[in-house]
C-alpha cells in the first residue's frame, strides 16, 4: 500500500457503483447525509451537514488517496445513477488492518445496498490492498448495521463501554472484525 498513489476504484456490484466522490456530489450528498438519522448511526458525521463539511470531507478522501492509506468511495444506484451512500476503508499500513466505514441515505435503508457494498469493499480489502484485518464499529442502537456487518462476514468481537463522545453525552460501541482466510 505504500508504493506509487493508487487512483481510488471503481467497483461494481450487480446493483452498485462504487466510485470516488467528486465536488458534482456535493448537491446530492448533502441533503442525503444531512439528515439527523444518519447522523445518529455514525460516529463522525455530524449534524446539521453543511457545505464546508461536504468539501472537508472530499479533502479528506483525497488524501486518504494520495497517502495509500485505504479508499472512500461513493455509493451510486446502478439503475438510475442516484447517490445513495458512502463507504471506505481507512488502513493502518503498518498492521495490514483498516477500518470499515459506510452509511445510507435514509430512503435506501432496508434494501441489501450497505450490504452489497461493504462484501465489495471488504473484497478489494483484502484482494487489491492486502489487508490482514478488516473492522467495524457500530452504535448499539444501530443493530440494522451490525445485521450487515454479520452477513458479510465479520464477528461481533465485544463492547467498549461509553468509548466514544458525540451530542455531548457517552456511547457504548460494539467492535466486529473479519480477518482474511489463508
Amino acid at each position: 500500500m505504500r508504493s506509487a498513489v493508487q487512483t481510488a476504484p471503481t467497483l461494481e456490484t450487480a446493483r452498485l457503483i462504487m466510485r470516488p466522490w467528486g465536488e458534482a456530489d456535493i448537491p446530492e450528498l448533502i441533503p442525503l447525509i444531512g439528515k439527523r438519522e444518519v447522523a445518529a448511526t455514525t460516529l463522525r458525521i455530524p449534524h446539521p451537514y453543511t457545505h464546508d463539511d461536504a468539501a472537508a470531507f472530499l479533502r479528506f478522501c483525497r488524501e486518504v488517496e494520495e497517502e495509500n492509506l485505504g479508499v472512500r468511495l461513493a455509493i451510486i444506484l446502478r439503475e438510475n445513477a442516484k447517490l445513495c451512500g458512502g463507504i471506505g476503508l481507512v488502513a493502518e499500513t503498518q498492521h495490514l488492518h483498516a477500518e470499515l466505514g459506510y452509511w445510507l441515505g435514509v430512503p435506501y435503508w432496508g434494501k441489501g445496498y450497505a450490504t452489497e457494498a461493504a462484501q465489495a469493499v471488504v473484497e478489494y480489502g483484502f484482494e487489491v490492498l492486502k489487508l490482514h484485518r478488516i473492522y467495524a464499529s457500530i452504535f448499539p442502537h444501530n443493530p440494522a448495521s451490525g445485521r450487515v456487518l454479520e452477513k458479510i462476514g465479520m464477528t461481533r468481537e465485544g463492547r467498549l463501554r461509553e468509548h466514544v463522545y458525540k451530542w455531548e453525552r457517552f456511547y457504548d460501541v460494539e467492535m466486529y472484525g473479519i480477518v482474511k482466510k489463508s
